[in-house]
This record gives C-alpha cells, sequence and structure tokens, in this order.
C-alpha cells in the first residue's frame, strides 16, 4: 500500500475489498518477473534487464571509478609530457653536435679544395674531397630528420592537450554527480531521525508472506489518529 492510497483509506476514499483484489494482482505480476543475474563482463542498458543493478560496492561506484580513472590519466599524461621532453632534447643535442662536425666537414672541404686544385695529380686528395662533400650532404639530411622528429613531438604534445580537456570534463561530470548528490540528500532529510521513527510492516493484507498488515490492523490505526 502506498502513502496516497492509505491517506486515501483514511479519508473514506478507498474500498478495501477492491483494493486488496488489485494487491493481489501486482503481487501475482510481480511473482511472474525472472531476475536476470548480472555480471561486470554483461551489464549494460538493456530494456529486457530486471533490477537489481550490481551492488554498491568498491567497483561498482561510479564516482569512485571516474576518481580513479582521472588520476591515473594524469598520472599517465605527466609521464608521457615528461618522455616526450626528453625526446624533445635528445633531438636538439643531436642536432647541435651535428652542426659541429658540419664545421670540421667545412674545414676539410676547404683544405683538400686547395690542395686538389693545387695537386689535381694526386687521386687521394680528390677522393677525400669528394667523401668530405658527400658526408657533409648527408649530415643535412640527417638535421631534417631530426628536425622533422622535433615537429612530432610537438605536435603529440599538442594532442596530449585534447587528452588534459577529457580528463576536465570527467572532473566536471563528478562535480555535478557529487552536487546532485548533496542537493537529494538535503531534499530527502528528514526532521526525525530514521531511529526513532515507528516501524512499520514490509507486507500488508493480500500478499503472499504471513507477516502483513489486517484490515482490523488498518482499522485500529486509523481510530488512533482519530484520538490524537
Amino acid at each position: 500500500m502506498t502513502q496516497e492510497e492509505l491517506d486515501s483509506l483514511m479519508n473514506g476514499g478507498v474500498d478495501l475489498n477492491s483494493l486488496q483484489t488489485e494487491t493481489a494482482e501486482d503481487n501475482q505480476d510481480d511473482n511472474n518477473l525472472t531476475l536476470q543475474e548480472v555480471s561486470m563482463s554483461d551489464y549494460k542498458d538493456n530494456p529486457t534487464m530486471v533490477w537489481p543493478p550490481p551492488p554498491p560496492n568498491q567497483e561498482h561506484k561510479v564516482v569512485h571509478q571516474l576518481d580513479d580513472v582521472t588520476k591515473d590519466s594524469e598520472k599517465k599524461a605527466t609521464e608521457i609530457m615528461d618522455k616526450l621532453e626528453s625526446i624533445n632534447i635528445f633531438f636538439a643535442d643531436s642536432e647541435a653536435l651535428v652542426g659541429e662536425l658540419n664545421q670540421v666537414f667545412d674545414e676539410n672541404i676547404e683544405i683538400f679544395s686547395k690542395l686538389n686544385e693545387k695537386f689535381p695529380n694526386v687521386e687521394s686528395f680528390s677522393r677525400i674531397l669528394d667523401l668530405n662533400k658527400n658526408i657533409k650532404k648527408k649530415s643535412k639530411e640527417v638535421i631534417d630528420n631530426l628536425q622533422s622528429g622535433q615537429d612530432e613531438v610537438m605536435m603529440t604534445m599538442d594532442a596530449m592537450q585534447y587528452q588534459d580537456i577529457h580528463r576536465q570534463k570527467i572532473e566536471r561530470v563528478i562535480n555535478v554527480m557529487r552536487a546532485l548528490s548533496r542537493y537529494m540528500n538535503s531534499l530527502f532529510e528528514g526532521k526525525i531521525d530514521d531511529s526513532k521513527r515507528v516501524s512499520s510492516a514490509v507486507f500488508i493484507e493480500g500478499d503472499t508472506d504471513t507477516d502483513t498488515v489486517s484490515n482490523d490492523e488498518i482499522e485500529a490505526l486509523i481510530a488512533s489518529l482519530g484520538q490524537k
């Protein structure tokens, strides 16, 4: 029996016989429902799934899980950003080293160019000159690759910023959920402590359980209310 039905009963607006018949039909419908066990692997929105959902333990508490997600996500993102920064430093240092080698190649090219002009018949001068020119050309390719690597690192860092935005969105969802939780707790807060409330029967007349509220008990309740 709902609170609304009990109020109507107290005001004389409900027929007890019809109420008992409706209650029995409702109980019969409830008995026809088969509760399906839900596991973590297949728990999802399903219109054919009957309650209950997973129990509110540590594994299923939504805010706890979201807090863990944001915490782990921020930790891993920080680690990745640190690694990317280290890679970028390695690229920059390597580019500087190649630049120093190019200075040596330029000096070798200058010296062996003069030697090759002065002694054109000396084959070794010509061979070493060509070797230094080829190495310098390849060193330029190395620098280009290092600079491309730096560009890729910077683009990866920019992409990681989107991951941080997603983390902030999750945190905003958590804040909204917590605000709603506090609001609902405040909305249903009562003046009387639950331990001091009058106990009530779980079942009423018409239920299959024997622990029911009989018609005599309902009439006694109405009579006692009328005396106050």
